[in-house]
C-alpha cells in the first residue's frame, strides 16, 4: 500500500472518529432506554408482540427525538458562535483601542511583560482574523465547532437505532420462531455484551479507564432495567390482576 493510500485511509478514519462521541452516547441511550422497555414489559408479563410494539415505537421515536435534539443543539451553538464573532469584528473595526487594551490585559494576566507584551499585542492586533480569534477564545471562552450538525444528528440516530435494536433481537426471533423460555435471560446477556462494547468505545473516545467506563455503562443499564422491571411488575399487579 502506498503512502498516499495510507494517508487517505487515515483521513477517513479521522472523519469517523470526529463523530465517535455522538455514536457512543447515542448507542448508550438507545440500549438503556430500549432494554428498560423490554424489562418493564417482562416485569408486567406482556406478550412478545406487545413488547416488540412498545420497543420499536420507543426505538424509532426516541431515536428520532434524540437525533433532532443533537442536530438543533449543534446548530444553535454554531449560530451563537457566529453571532458573537460578528460582534467582535465590529468592535475591532470600530473601537480598536478598547479591544487592543483587552488583548493587553489578557496577555498580561498570562505573565507577559514589558517589550515582549508590546510585541505580542502588536503581532495579534496586526491581523484582524487572529485578533478576533483571540478575543473569542480568551475573552468569551468560545471555540468554534466545525463538525456538521446534520452528521452529528445522523450519527446519533444511527447508533441509537443500531445498539437500541439489540435488546429487541431475541424477542423478534421469538415472535417468528418461538423460543418458549429464557427469552429475557438471552436478551439480558446479549444486551450486556452491547453495554460492554459501548463502554469500551466510551473509554476509548474519552481516553479514560476502560474498566471504569465499562462498569459505569453496564451499571447504568442494569439500574434502568431493574427500575423498569419492578415498575412493570407493580403496574401489572395494580392494573391487570
Amino acid at each position: 500500500m502506498s503512502e498516499l493510500e495510507i494517508h487517505g485511509q487515515n483521513r477517513k478514519l479521522g472523519k469517523l472518529q470526529e463523530y465517535m462521541r455522538e455514536f457512543v452516547y447515542g448507542g448508550i441511550d438507545g440500549a438503556v432506554t430500549t432494554f428498560a422497555v423490554v424489562a418493564g414489559g417482562f416485569g408486567a408479563d406482556l406478550d412478545t408482540g406487545i413488547i416488540l410494539i412498545l420497543g420499536f415505537a420507543n426505538l424509532l421515536a426516541d431515536g428520532f427525538s434524540m437525533s433532532v435534539g443533537a442536530y438543533l443543539s449543534a446548530k444553535t451553538d454554531q449560530e451563537n458562535f457566529k453571532k458573537h464573532e460578528k460582534i467582535e469584528y465590529w468592535e475591532v473595526e470600530n473601537i480598536p483601542e478598547k479591544e487592543k487594551e483587552e488583548i493587553r490585559e489578557i496577555y498580561a494576566a498570562k505573565g507577559f511583560k514589558g517589550d515582549l507584551l508590546d510585541q505580542v499585542v502588536h503581532q495579534i492586533c496586526s491581523n484582524k482574523d487572529l485578533w478576533v480569534a483571540e478575543m473569542m477564545k480568551d475573552e468569551l471562552e468560545m471555540m468554534e465547532e466545525n463538525k456538521s450538525p446534520f452528521k452529528i444528528g445522523l450519527a446519533t440516530l444511527v447508533s441509537f437505532v443500531l445498539v437500541g435494536f439489540i435488546p429487541l433481537f431475541v424477542y423478534l426471533i421469538d415472535f417468528f420462531s418461538p423460543i418458549n423460555q429464557h427469552i429475557f435471560l438471552y436478551t439480558s446477556i446479549l444486551t450486556g455484551f452491547a453495554f460492554l462494547l459501548v463502554g469500551w468505545m466510551k473509554s476509548w473516545t474519552n481516553q479514560t479507564s476502560t474498566f471504569r467506563s465499562i462498569v459505569e455503562t453496564v451499571g447504568l443499564g442494569l439500574l434502568a432495567a431493574l427500575v423498569a422491571y419492578y415498575v412493570g411488575d407493580l403496574l401489572e399487579g395494580f392494573f391487570i390482576n
